[in-house]
C-alpha cells in the first residue's frame, strides 16, 4: 500500500512538473511562431569575433567591453579557458582569449593576464597551438604564415573523382577549407597594435605591414576566381555562409583579399548577419557559433504535444506554419553523391538553404506529423521531407549528418587538420537512430530502408553496450536514441542488443538517480557515461529505458531526480554542455535541452502502464 501511494504520489508531482514546464514554453514562443533558446559554446567564438570586427574596421568600444566581459566571466582558477563547463582549460581556447582580451585593452601585467600567461606555459606554448589558432594569430601579424597549414587553391579545380575532393569532406569542413586556402594563399595581414612577446613561443613574424601577396601563375588566378564564384554562389539570404560564424568570418575575410570592396551589398549584407551571432546580457556580450530555431521549434513542439497540447493549438499552427517556411527548396552540395534526389530537408538555422541536414529533417517530420491538419501544403512537404531522408541512406544502410558516403581519403594524410574528426561527416549512431524513428511511422514502402538502418545500429553498438554519440555528449545520448529506434524498428524488448544497451544504463546511473556524461569520454574511454547528473542527460536514459520497457526502481529514481530539480519557472538548471559540436573541440550547450528531453521523457512516463509498479 505504501508503495501504491508513493508510486501515485510520484505521478501527480509528475504530472504538475510537466504542466508547469508546458506553460513555460508556450510563453516562450516568439510572434512569428518558433522557439529560439539560444546555445551556448566556448569563448575562443567570441575572440574571432573581437578581431574579425577589428581586421573589417567595424569593431565598437561597447562590443568589446561587452565579448571582454564574457570571456573574463569564463577563466577558470587556474588561470586559462576551459571548452565547458568544468573541463579542463585548453590551449588553444586559452591564447584565443588571452589575444582577444590583448585586443580589449587588458594589459599583460594584470592579474588576470599574467595567470593566463602562466597558464599557457604550463600547457605547452604556442607552439603547440592548433592550426586554427595559428591562423587567426598570422592574420593579426602575431605568427609567421609560413607556420600555418593550408590547402593550395589549384586542388579546388580538380575533377569530382580525383583521389583528394572537397566533396568528400564534411560540408563544414568544405567551406572552411575553400575560405582558408584563399586565405593561406595571398597571406593578409591585418596588423594589431600590439604583439605577444610576453608568452612562450611567440616569434617575431616580420614587418607588420599591411599585405596581402599577388596571385601568380594563370592556373592559380583561375583557381582563385573558380572559388570566389563557388563563395559568392553560396551566400545566404541573411548575409551568412552555411548559417555558422566562423565560416561566415573567414569566407568574407577570403573574399575581401579577392578583391570584393569593403562598401558592397554582399559585405555589408556578411556584416548585419554577424551581429544575428551576438547576444548582449546587460554587461555580457555572448557570441554564439550558430541559430538553432528549427531545431528547438521542432523539438519544443514534440514535447507539447506529448504535454498534451491538441494538435489544434494556436501555437502548434503557427509553429507548424514557421517550420513549413523553412524547407529547403533547392539543391545543395549534398546532390554531388545524390544527384537524383529531389530536395526536401530542413536545416538547423534560420536561413541555410544550401545545406539541410538529416537529423532536423528527421525531427521536423516527427513535429510535423504530430500537428498535421492535412492540408495540401503540409502532406506535400512532410512527403518531401521523408523522401529526402530516406535518399540520404548511406550504401552501409546508416546516415550521416549532411552529405552520404562521403570518403575523405588523402585529405587525411594532408594535414590541414589538427584531427581527422574536424573533416568527417559518416554515418554516426543518433543520427541514424532518429532517421529510423521517423521512418518507422511512415508504413510498409520505408520497411527496407528502416531494416537497414536497423542492422547498422546493431553493428555499431561497443563491446560495452552502449552507442556513440557525434551531436550529443555521448554515450549516454547515442544509447538514449538507439533504444527508441531499435524498438520502432520491431525488435522486441527481449533482443540482446536491447538488453545490453540497457545493462549499459542501468550500470551508469548515478548515486542520486540521475545521468551525466562529460566530454572527456570523447578522448577517454574511462569517462564514458560518467559526470555530474544533469537534466537532458537523465532524461534521455529515462527515454532509452523507458522505450526498452524497463520500470521498477531505476526508473522511479530517475523520475523523483527530474521532479525534484525542477525550478519554480518550469525550467531546470543545467550549466554542463550536453551537446556536441565536434567532439571534445566544440562543446555547445543548448538552453532549449533542460526543458524540452525532461519534458519528453516524463510524458513518457506517465504513458506507461506499467511504471506505476
Amino acid at each position: 500500500m505504501a508503495t501504491d501511494q508513493a508510486s501515485s504520489q510520484l505521478r501527480e508531482r509528475t504530472a504538475a512538473a510537466v504542466e508547469r514546464a508546458r506553460d513555460t514554453m508556450l510563453a516562450a514562443q516568439t510572434a512569428d511562431g518558433y522557439w529560439h533558446y539560444a546555445v551556448e559554446n566556448k569563448v575562443s567564438v567570441g575572440a574571432h569575433d573581437l578581431l574579425a570586427r577589428e581586421f573589417l574596421g567595424v569593431r565598437t568600444a561597447r562590443e568589446t567591453a561587452g565579448t571582454a566581459a564574457w570571456i573574463r566571466s569564463c577563466q577558470s582558477g587556474d588561470g586559462g579557458w576551459p571548452n565547458f563547463h568544468g573541463g579542463p582549460d585548453d590551449l588553444p581556447t586559452t591564447v584565443m582569449a588571452y589575444t582577444a582580451l590583448r585586443l580589449a585593452g587588458d594589459a599583460p601585467d594584470r592579474p588576470h593576464m599574467r595567470a593566463a600567461a602562466d597558464r599557457i606555459a604550463r600547457l605547452g606554448g604556442l607552439e603547440r597551438c592548433r592550426n586554427s589558432t595559428r591562423l587567426w594569430l598570422a592574420l593579426a601579424g602575431l605568427w609567421p604564415w609560413e607556420k600555418v597549414r593550408t590547402l593550395p587553391p589549384e586542388l579546388f579545380l580538380l575533377p569530382r573523382h580525383a583521389p583528394v575532393s572537397l566533396h568528400e569532406v564534411g560540408c563544414w569542413a568544405r567551406q572552411t577549407i575553400v575560405a582558408v586556402s584563399v586565405l593561406g594563399a595571398l597571406r593578409p595581414v591585418w596588423p594589431v597594435a600590439f604583439d605577444l612577446a610576453e608568452l612562450p613561443d611567440w616569434k617575431e613574424p616580420g614587418p607588420r605591414i599591411r599585405r596581402r601577396r599577388s596571385p601568380r601563375g594563370p592556373l592559380r588566378r583561375r583557381a582563385l576566381a573558380a572559388m570566389r564564384a563557388w563563395m559568392v554562389q553560396r551566400q545566404d539570404a541573411d548575409g551568412c555562409w552555411g548559417a555558422g560564424h566562423s565560416v561566415t568570418v573567414c569566407t568574407l575575410l577570403a573574399l575581401l583579399v579577392l578583391g570584393e570592396p569593403p562598401g558592397s551589398p554582399l559585405v555589408r549584407s556578411a556584416v548585419r548577419g554577424l551581429e544575428t551571432f551576438a547576444d548582449d546580457d546587460g554587461p555580457m556580450r555572448r557570441v554564439r557559433f550558430s541559430h538553432s530555431p528549427v531545431w528547438d521549434t521542432a523539438h519544443v513542439v514534440l514535447a507539447l504535444r506529448a504535454a498534451g497540447l491538441p494538435a489544434s493549438h494556436p501555437a502548434l499552427s503557427r509553429a507548424a506554419a514557421w517550420l513549413l517556411d523553412r524547407q529547403c527548396d533547392r539543391t545543395g552540395d549534398w546532390a554531388v553523391h545524390r544527384p537524383g534526389l529531389q530536395p526536401g530537408g530542413w536545416s538547423f538555422q534560420f536561413a541555410n538553404a544550401h545545406y539541410p541536414d538529416c537529423d532536423d529533417t528527421a525531427l521536423v517530420v516527427r513535429a510535423l506529423r504530430a500537428v498535421a491538419s492535412s492540408t495540401a501544403r503540409e502532406d506535400g512537404a512532410v512527403v518531401r521531407g521523408v523522401r529526402w531522408l530516406s535518399g540520404m541512406a548511406c550504401k552501409d544502410g546508416g546516415w550521416a549528418a549532411f552529405d552520404a558516403d562521403l570518403a575523405v581519403g588523402l585529405l587525411r594524410r594532408l594535414r590541414i587538420t589538427d584531427a581527422n574528426v574536424l573533416l568527417l561527416d559518416g554515418t554516426t549512431a543518433d543520427v541514424t537512430a532518429h532517421a529510423v524513428e521517423t521512418l518507422a511511422d511512415e508504413g510498409p514502402r520505408y520497411a527496407r530502408t528502416v531494416q537497414a538502418g536497423a542492422d547498422w545500429l546493431l553493428r555499431a553498438q561497443e563491446n560495452d553496450g552502449s552507442w556513440y554519440g557525434r551531436w550529443g555528449c555521448n554515450h549516454v545520448y547515442g544509447t538514449g536514441a538507439a533504444l527508441p529506434a531499435l524498438r520502432a524498428a520491431g525488435l522486441r524488448r527481449e533482443h540482446l542488443a536491447i538488453r545490453r544497451g540497457v545493462a549499459w544504463l542501468l550500470d551508469h546511473q548515478n548515486p542520486d538517480g540521475g545521468w551525466g556524461e562529460d566530454h572527456r569520454s570523447y578522448l577517454n574511454p574511462s569517462w564514458r557515461g560518467r559526470g555530474e547528473s544533469t537534466a537532458s542527460q537523465t532524461a534521455w536514459a529515462l527515454q532509452g529505458l523507458l522505450s526498452a520497457g524497463v520500470d521498477g526502481t531505476a526508473v522511479l529514481r530517475a523520475v523523483d531526480w527530474l521532479v525534484r530539480r525542477q525550478l519554480p519557472d518550469g525550467t531546470w538548471q543545467e550549466a554542463q554542455y550536453t551537446g556536441t559540436g565536434m567532439p571534445w573541440r566544440a562543446p555547445i550547450r543548448y538552453r532549449s535541452y533542460p526543458i524540452v528531453f525532461p519534458v519528453l521523457a516524463l510524458t513518457q512516463y506517465l504513458k506507461e502502464p506499467k511504471n506505476a509498479t
